[in-house]
């Protein structure tokens, strides 16, 4: 009866050994992927002289909308009220699930058709954007916007 009994838990506990012996894996379960983290792009346009108005009235009536499109959320656009700036900047900010997301979404919106002919009508009477510079933002933890 006991060598019976041996003969059942004996692989047991060698299994367990096993497992849990120098040789064992630290970690069995293969590792997770990392979470994606929110990030926010802040963009700021630069027109050309004369251009501002244009500039808006494309964001108006086309941009957004492709914007939603493509998953593209707008959290707001601004205009500086002071100086130069006043006269030929529009700052925006976007949402995005993450850096990847957003790598996605400007491919996707640059190759849109709809995109291309807005950009080349709203271009047809000169070049309304002179310069773009993009930043990406992580919500620090004491935001009250994540």
């Amino acid at each position: 009866m006991m060598r019976r009994l041996l003969l059942v838990i004996a692989p047991v506990a060698l299994c367990m050994l096993a497992q849990d012996g120098p040789r064992a894996k630290a970690n069995p379960y293969p590792p997770q992927p990392e979470v994606a983290k929110t990030v926010f792009e802040l963009r700021t346009y630069t027109c050309n002289e004369g251009k501002l108005e244009d500039l808006k009235k494309r964001f108006r009536d086309h941009t957004i909308t492709i914007f939603n499109r493509h998953g593209m959320e707008s959290v707001g656009y601004w205009v500086p009220t002071d100086g130069e700036r006043s006269k030929n900047t529009l700052i925006y900010i976007l949402k995005h699930p993450s850096r990847e997301v957003a790598a996605i979404h400007w491919r996707e919106f640059q190759a849109d058709p709809e995109w291309k002919k807005v950009n080349a009508d709203s271009n047809a009477n000169g070049q309304i954007v002179n310069h773009v510079d993009s930043v990406f933002m992580e919500a620090a933890d004491f935001s009250a916007i994540k």
